[in-house]
């Protein structure tokens, strides 16, 4: 289950990226993860459960948004969603090799709070 290792290096990150702007307290953390990606995002968030404890990020909230598949046609340059893994050009039938998404595993951003009392508190960052 690679899902372990990549819960690891998303606390890795956003523990280094929060320490960088000064956060005390991970609140959300949103990550951008590709179907292309073969990640199972339960699986992330149960490995993210666990490893969180005893953290800055303890009590932070894992929203992962599904970033589809999308190629262009290098005959024509066409660009288009992949549906059903079916890597062919609507409009000129060629086989597309060219991805443009549906890789990706990143984190978009994080919000926490920085412990101040004067009212600006939460902050937002993103790597």
């Amino acid at each position: 289950m690679h899902e372990l290792s990549i819960a690891e290096s998303v606390l890795e990150i956003v523990t280094e990226e929060a320490r960088k702007h000064g956060l005390e307290r991970i609140n959300r953390i949103k990550l951008q993860v590709g179907e292309l990606a073969a990640v199972v995002p339960d699986s992330l968030m149960f490995c993210f459960e666990l490893l969180r404890r005893d953290t800055i990020a303890s009590e932070a909230v894992l929203e992962i948004e599904t970033v589809g598949i999308v190629a262009r046609c290098d005959q024509c340059d066409f660009s288009f969603e992949v549906r059903g893994q079916v890597f062919r050009c609507p409009r000129c039938s060629k086989p597309v090799m060219e991805l443009l998404s549906g890789r990706e595993l990143s984190v978009s951003s994080i919000d926490g709070e920085t412990g101040e009392d004067d009212g600006t508190d939460q902050r937002s960052c993103c790597s």
